[in-house]
């Protein structure tokens, strides 16, 4: 997890093999499943989103060749630390106010 920008696109584009301005959503993660960033070209220049969790490990199947596409839907729940296939939150909402 210590690639920024520069390093994550050049992973991108030479092991994914995939051209990093197409508008496609990178998702490196760290090997304790805790880390996960996201690359994506905006048309003006690439986003970096990073997030760490506080507790839990975000889920997270193998993939054959070290790549997996996946819907929008998808993505969202596993920056939220979702499982899609066991869907469940990993603490209750907080209440405000």
């Amino acid at each position: 997890m210590r690639k920024g920008i520069s390093g994550l696109a050049q992973l991108a584009e030479t092991v994914l093999r995939q051209k990093p301005t197409s508008g496609a959503v990178f998702a490196f993660r760290g090997r304790r499943d805790e880390r996960v960033k996201l690359l994506y070209w905006d048309g003006q220049g690439f986003c970096l989103y990073y997030k760490v969790l506080q507790r839990g490990r975000f889920p997270w199947p193998s993939a054959a060749d070290g790549t997996m596409r996946l819907t929008s839907a998808q993505l969202a729940m596993r920056w939220e630390g979702i499982g899609w296939r066991r869907p469940g939150w990993g603490a209750p909402p907080v209440r405000v106010g």
